[in-house]
């Protein structure tokens, strides 16, 4: 991969950035992992309390690619049905299918633990194999899709936690925090934030391409080793009960790529993976419960193994 490959792949992210900026104030690192996740073709769960703009960002994101967004609300009525489509019958008396909101390039699962677990398994077959099958017959989705989640991290009275299987269908586990006070003072600013506007500057095949030149950047042993070196500290630490998958070391190395192809580098280096650790393994490790009583958090535990972890010299 040239070098002017990779300032051309940061100036198209660049410019998403920016258009979300209109927007959403001061999330432009949560932004950029997004758009990491999109071309790792991954999906994302948010984590942050009502009011921080995620379905604004998700939908201000979408508007940049020139994609098309739907939102569903989950609650505990919430069918499969509600989400994937029903068969109908149309004038002609033959069954067709009435498409229901997954047939998007981004969805939002708004509080997607507020449905029971069947619910909750509709998204499963689509995020991972990018299709649906509804009577036995299959439906591709369309590119780019990605299911962007979100969870609110105090309320949990009347939720289902999603189960492992599923989390770990999510390549990131991105937290949202309330903006500082400089940000919200220029939200305050604006003078109708409501009418700001979110103009598209990526297409469709302009992602594939960004994707695929993505693939090209060069990843050494040394590290492939660091990367199976973190994932595989993460299942043999006593604070926790399960650790990351080999599906986490994937999605390590695809989000590094990307990470370094987004930093003008046609080659992976240590800080790349340290980058990417967080979003990668928060939602992939599981802490025993005389650990979380303790007061031991998952990303300590990451800070912990990062810093134990030897760095290769690349």
């Amino acid at each position: 991969m040239e070098t002017k490959n990779a300032v051309d792949a940061k100036e198209k992210v660049d410019s998403v950035l920016a258009e979300v900026s209109n927007v959403v104030m001061g999330k432009k690192d949560v932004v950029e992992n997004i758009m990491i996740a999109i071309l790792c073709d991954g999906h994302v769960l948010l984590e942050g309390v009502p009011g921080i703009a995620k379905t604004k960002m998700a939908n201000a994101i979408a508007s940049s690619l020139a994609c098309d967004f739907k939102r569903v609300q989950f609650t505990p009525d919430l069918l499969p049905a509600d989400i994937l489509g029903t068969m109908m019958i149309d004038e002609k008396k033959k069954f067709v299918l009435r498409q229901g909101p997954i047939f998007t390039n981004i969805l939002l699962a708004d509080e997607i633990n507020r449905s029971p677990p069947k619910t909750q398994s509709a998204l499963l077959e689509c995020m991972q194999e990018k299709q649906v099958t509804i009577d036995k017959l299959t439906y591709p989705m369309s590119y780019p899709f990605i299911v962007i989640a979100t969870e609110n991290p105090i309320e949990m009275e009347g939720t289902y936690p999603l189960p492992e299987a599923q989390m770990d269908r999510f390549i990131f586990k991105l937290i949202l925090d309330y903006p500082t006070k400089e940000d919200e003072m220029s939200i305050l600013r604006l003078k109708n934030i409501e009418s700001a506007k979110v103009s598209p500057v990526l297409a469709a095949k302009e992602i594939m391409a960004l994707k695929e030149m993505a693939k090209t950047v060069k990843v050494t042993e040394p590290i492939l080793e660091y990367i199976t070196d973190i994932v595989t500290a993460t299942r043999q630490r006593e604070e926790i009960q399960l650790g990351a998958s080999p599906r986490a070391s994937i999605a390590f190395l695809k989000a590094a790529r990307v990470k370094a192809l987004l930093a003008n580098r046609p080659y992976v280096i240590p800080d790349d993976v340290k980058e990417m650790a967080y979003p990668v393994l928060r939602h992939r490790i599981i802490l025993k419960t005389e650990s979380e009583l303790s007061g031991i958090t998952v990303d300590l535990i990451i800070r912990k193994i990062l810093e134990t972890v030897p760095v290769p010299k690349v």
